[in-house]
């Protein structure tokens, strides 16, 4: 039998293209302020923005992912640090969200055997194809992962 999750948020936007807005998740409460970004034309920058949280939410469900595996898999993690980057592409007045570059950093205990480095490896090539939001975009956004493995 399926199960159906849902995750409501709001949005109050005040203001045109130097507006303000702030988006709030519905389970959490947590507000976080956006904005449009200064490369579209707006002005005040003091918030995130849409093409940010999409590279956030791709990177913090491929590192939740990993943590899941590493436990399931019994990989000897101690932590992930994960840098991402997000690339639009502006054609005249067309944007696209072309390519999001995920550079995960496995840190692994002193203790780790070679074989578990090598399993790490492997799940961190493999880890965005179990995550929800990659599998959302794939066919649109190009996802890359170049993870490095270290240990102690």
């Amino acid at each position: 039998m399926s199960k159906l999750h849902e995750y409501p948020v709001s949005l109050d936007w005040k203001g045109g293209r130097d507006g303000l807005g702030v988006v709030k998740s519905g389970r959490t409460d947590i507000a976080i302020p956006i904005s449009v970004p200064p490369e579209f034309g707006g002005s005040t920058g003091t918030g995130t923005n849409p093409e940010e949280l999409l590279t956030a939410s791709i990177t913090a469900c491929y590192s939740i992912t990993f943590g899941i595996i590493a436990t399931n898999r019994k990989i000897p993690c101690e932590r992930l640090e994960v840098l991402a980057t997000g690339e639009v592409e502006e054609n005249g007045p067309q944007f696209t969200y072309k390519k999001i570059t995920v550079r995960p950093t496995v840190h692994l205990l002193p203790e780790a055997t070679d074989e578990q480095a090598k399993m790490a490896e492997d799940m961190a090539h493999k880890a965005d194809a179990y995550c929800i939001i990659t599998n959302a975009v794939r066919d649109k956004v190009q996802i890359v992962v170049e993870p490095t493995i270290v240990r102690g």
